[in-house]
């Protein structure tokens, strides 16, 4: 702002730890964004209460009080700041900033002072901490003298912090003289009940406004009971259990999946959630879009007109999905994004694609594609350098396709390339991403790579094969099943691809059936000759003939499995149900595709499953020699 002064480099305060950002104040308020995107606050200047600075080790720290009770604390300002701002607030809120000192004394007994949603503990005329009470769960009394304070679990707190404030107890003598109590009520009661007027619900415990149960989420996976309470969501399941406050959600979408029974409504998060070591910026819920449901919310009319105005409703009747968007977006305040114009070719919300050999649905959004449902990806427009076409298999032996891909660059070099996208959504999405005036890196390039795949696309004819599809096919075809054959491995399947072979004239795919017959004879000797890689030589005509097939022991214990089957038994079932329209063959690529792209940890559970598998095919198998070696002897023996 021209009118105001504009600070980089200002870290917003909180149990989220310091994220650093850029802070605006002008005329008619001020405003703070979170660095790289993300977090957005915004203060109007008819909202401030209050205004503090306070020296810190390193800098100076403003806080800034509201009319709903909250408090921001930013920090990073140099002392030089601190007159300006000063003179600048006063003059436009016709607000005097006060100036607090930091206590540094080290003493752990003093005054309490509840401002809003904030409670101040002062040693003397100095603050020595503060803590917000919206991140109280419940107060307690311990017996007549102490009360205790237990938090959330914060489980928005992301990387940056390795610790966080789980409980706080305050000792309050009988002989204070701030909180004076009577003959029914200690002092140390009188705070406990100055307190819990503060924290959400009023009591000891904050009832669920409404409650959604058995809701199946995809990111972080699983079924979960849902419960939306006045502060914070709560998603409770049979391994995991997160609490997650309102004030870390930026915003909700809610995106139908066409032609599927089935609604996503994602809510995302800034800081994320954390299982472990992964970091969830994104909750992925997925809903029957069909179902009814009716809700009463669990709130007074009092608290209703005062709290929840023009935001909330004491009852709910609709589709779940509906019902749920509504609910969430008046507790929490987040606005919600909706499917934008674009329509695929079959009047659908979104393209079919693959990320990172996973597949899900790409949604152009009037701000951003978001591609769901894993792994769930936001990408704003305001963050694209550019987006470029390519032709799916280039390289291939078939020049045309049906299949192409979308690279979308970002200004900070990050790329991500959604592929597999039908050749007829081309159109569609073209006249979206013109629309809206993103560069598309091959646009108007009439020769070279870029030209050939505008030509391409932009073509009608559907007779075209797409060689890589016909390559599994085949591969699919040829296969043999064998209950004594070797378990699968990725260089054995591959020897009877007629383009994996580097020599091009030796592959019998090639060849008739008089010529492979005539070249089997005149070429018997040479390397070359493709035969399987188990066997060192080739036996002549008739002796395959002669050779009887060796007959199979029933009672011969079952070969090990290998930990690519495990994991196909274990994700067959979930590409299928998500996509339905795969053939067998198509489910056969996906699956061997994640495979590759999985790290050695997401293995291990398989690889340990058949070290198990071997071990008992180990010993089965020298429990079935030693039966058979004294079931010879015996007969032997007659």
């Amino acid at each position: 702002m021209t009118d105001g002064h504009h600070f980089n480099n200002i870290s917003l305060g909180g149990r989220g730890g310091g994220n650093p950002g850029q802070f605006k104040l002008y005329s008619g308020g001020l405003a703070w964004k979170k660095q790289g995107g993300g977090k957005i606050i915004e203060v109007d200047k008819a909202d401030i209460t209050s205004v503090t600075w306070m020296r810190i080790p390193k800098s100076y720290q403003l806080s800034v009080g509201t009319r709903e009770g909250l408090s921001y604390r930013f920090f990073g300002f140099r002392e030089q700041d601190v007159s300006g701002l000063t003179n600048f607030i006063q003059k436009s809120t016709g607000i005097t900033p006060e100036e607090k000192q930091l206590s540094i004394s080290g003493h752990n007994w003093g005054g309490i002072a509840i401002n809003g949603n904030m409670l101040c503990f002062n040693v003397g005329s100095k603050e020595a901490f503060e803590v917000s009470l919206a991140d109280v769960s419940q107060s307690q009394m311990q017996g007549k003298t102490d009360v205790v304070l237990e938090f959330h679990v914060d489980d928005t707190t992301g990387a940056n912090e390795k610790d966080s404030l789980m409980d706080l107890s305050f000792h309050v003598p009988t002989s204070n003289t701030q909180f004076v109590g009577d003959e029914h009520r200690t002092s140390a009661q009188m705070l406990w009940q100055a307190i819990s007027t503060q924290i959400d619900g009023g009591g000891s415990s904050e009832t669920a406004v409404a409650t959604f149960d058995g809701i199946a989420i995809l990111t972080p996976r699983g079924r979960y009971s849902v419960e939306l309470h006045q502060s914070f969501l709560r998603l409770q399941g049979q391994a995991n259990d997160f609490k997650i406050q309102y004030s870390s959600i930026l915003r909700l979408f809610v995106l139908p999946k066409s032609h599927n029974p089935h609604t996503f409504v994602v809510i995302t998060l800034d800081p994320p959630i954390r299982k472990g070591q992964t970091l969830y910026p994104h909750i992925v819920i997925q809903f029957e879009t069909e179902t009814v449901v009716e809700r009463e919310l669990t709130l007074s009319e009092e608290i209703l007109a005062d709290k929840y105005k023009d935001r909330l409703e004491s009852s709910y009747r609709g589709l779940i999905h509906e019902v749920f968007s509504m609910v969430l977006r008046g507790l929490s305040g987040a606005k919600v994004t909706r499917p934008s114009t674009f329509r695929s070719c079959q009047d659908g919300y979104a393209v079919k694609s693959s990320l990172k050999a996973e597949d899900g649905l790409l949604y152009p959004l009037e701000k951003g594609f978001f591609f769901l449902p894993k792994p769930p990806t936001l990408i704003p427009h305001e963050e694209i350098e550019y987006v470029e076409f390519e032709r799916h298999g280039a390289g291939g032996a078939s020049i045309s396709s049906h299949y192409f891909d979308l690279l979308v660059k970002l200004k900070n070099d990050q790329e991500h390339l959604f592929r597999n996208i039908q050749r007829n959504e081309y159109h569609n999405l073209f006249n979206f991403i013109s629309g809206k005036h993103i560069k598309i890196l091959n646009l108007g390039d009439g020769q070279g790579r870029a030209g050939g795949v505008t030509a391409v696309l932009q073509s009608t004819d559907d007779d075209s094969v797409d060689p890589h599809l016909e390559r599994i096919k085949n591969q699919a075809g040829n296969e043999e099943s064998d209950e004594e054959d070797e378990d699968f491995v990725a260089d054995k399947d591959d020897s009877g691809s007629p383009t994996d072979d580097s020599d091009g004239d030796g592959s019998d795919a090639s060849l008739s059936g008089g010529e492979k017959e005539k070249s089997s004879k005149k070429e018997a000797s040479s390397s070359k000759l493709p035969v399987k890689k188990k066997q060192k030589s080739v036996p002549d005509e008739g002796s395959q003939k002669k050779k009887p097939k060796k007959k199979k022991d029933p009672n011969a214990p079952k070969r090990a499995i290998a930990p690519f089957m495990y994991f196909s038994k274990a994700e067959r079932a979930n590409i299928k149900s998500s996509n339905p329209e795969l053939a067998t063959t198509e489910i056969a690529k996906k699956l061997g595709e994640r495979w590759q792209n999985m790290s050695a940890e997401e293995r291990q559970p398989y690889i340990e499953q058949s070290q198990v598998d071997k071990q008992r095919y180990a010993e089965e198998s020298a429990a079935y020699r030693g039966a058979t070696t004294q079931q010879g002897s015996g007969n032997g023996s007659e």
